[in-house]
């Protein structure tokens, strides 16, 4: 019995003693390791110093002159979205420190959203993301999501950084607004994370910092008319760059055909004028309209946007062009136009010009 007793009493001081080994030894690791919030925070801080702001054009109606992108090589070459803040020769870049360099436009492929850029500048030896180390994300990976979202970064300051997860790789049917957009490869749709004014360009990675993706325009999803909040995976990315430095990329699509027929109609010949054409899909809304011409007389307002013309889908401010290029004189033209939340139906004559 006595023998008994004692056993256990030695098995539960050894017990006790292995239990309070374990526990310094966890005591030990907590102090050794960094912390969850270290370890975001070394992450992020890696990442933002290769983050940088782009301004060039836009700044009328819903276009905005501001987007995000992320620099790739030591030599200043930086990877973004393919936008209409690109349509311009004055592209500025300002890097993480504040510093602002020219840059221009030395590829881009609208079926990817992508355009490459290159500083006008020499020696500058920058931190950059090595698209070599780009890999896919499954479904639930943890990400961080580096954006200039509604340009809160303008100098020295960082980018928004937002915790995000990837929910899924998949493809969508999407449009901008009303427009149907061309890319049709994969996506990783983002959870907790937005696409919004400014953010496409941004750089997707996973907690370690390892990237992930670029993020995409603001899309909706044409078939439930939601909100897309998505990235583009870089290595789906990552080989059309690598083509572009080189000089061997060829886009995949065709120059548009510009019709210099000078008979065409077009809207001033109605008396309303279109917003700039700034990029190949500029929404078509009148710029204004000219005082006391057949426009003004059927109601036509600056800030409307034209649909249709005689049941045709209009784009963008280059198929209205096309479709107005297309009426004979006397032609009766009917347009539909979106005013607010409106949808308000106007028609016009297509007159003689004098010139024919």
């Amino acid at each position: 019995m006595m023998l008994g007793f004692t056993q256990r009493r030695l098995t539960t001081r050894a017990s006790r003693s292995i239990a309070r080994l374990v526990i310094a030894i966890a005591l030990c690791l907590l102090a050794i390791l960094p912390s969850p919030v270290a370890r975001a925070q070394s992450t992020i801080d890696r990442v933002l110093p290769r983050m940088v702001k782009i301004f060039g054009a836009g700044g009328i109606r819903n276009l905005y002159a501001y987007s995000t992108g992320f620099v790739i090589s030591p030599d200043g070459h930086i990877v973004t979205i393919w936008n209409h803040v690109l349509d311009t020769d004055q592209i500025s870049v300002v890097l993480h420190d504040g510093r602002r360099f020219s840059a221009t436009v030395v590829s881009a492929e609208p079926q990817l959203n992508l355009a490459l850029l290159k500083l006008q500048i020499e020696g500058l030896n920058l931190p950059f993301i090595d698209l070599d180390t780009a890999v896919d994300a499954a479904p639930g990976t943890r990400a961080y999501a580096f954006s200039n979202m509604f340009k809160v970064a303008t100098g020295d300051e960082s980018v928004s950084v937002m915790h995000s997860s990837i929910a899924a790789r998949t493809k969508l049917s999407t449009r901008r607004g009303a427009f149907e957009v061309p890319y049709d490869g994969d996506l990783y749709v983002l959870d907790a994370a937005t696409n919004n004014s400014g953010a496409g360009g941004g750089l997707v990675t996973d907690i370690r910092g390892r990237p992930v993706g670029m993020i995409g325009r603001e899309l909706r999803n044409s078939e439930s008319n939601t909100w897309v909040n998505y990235a583009i995976p870089l290595t789906t990315i990552r080989p059309v760059v690598e083509e572009m430095i080189s000089g061997e990329y060829k886009s995949k699509t065709t120059s548009d055909i510009e019709d210099d027929n000078p008979r065409r109609f077009r809207p001033r010949d109605f008396g309303f004028l279109m917003v700039p054409d700034v990029v190949r899909r500029t929404p078509a809304y009148v710029e204004s309209v000219v005082p006391k011409s057949n426009a003004e007389k059927v109601g036509i307002r600056p800030d409307d946007l034209i649909l249709f013309v005689n049941d045709d889908l209009i784009q963008s401010c280059r198929s209205l062009n096309d479709r107005l290029g297309r009426l004979e004189a006397g032609d009766t033209m009917k347009l539909i136009l979106r005013r607010g939340d409106d949808l308000v139906s106007v028609e016009l004559i297509a007159k003689k010009k004098k010139d024919d």
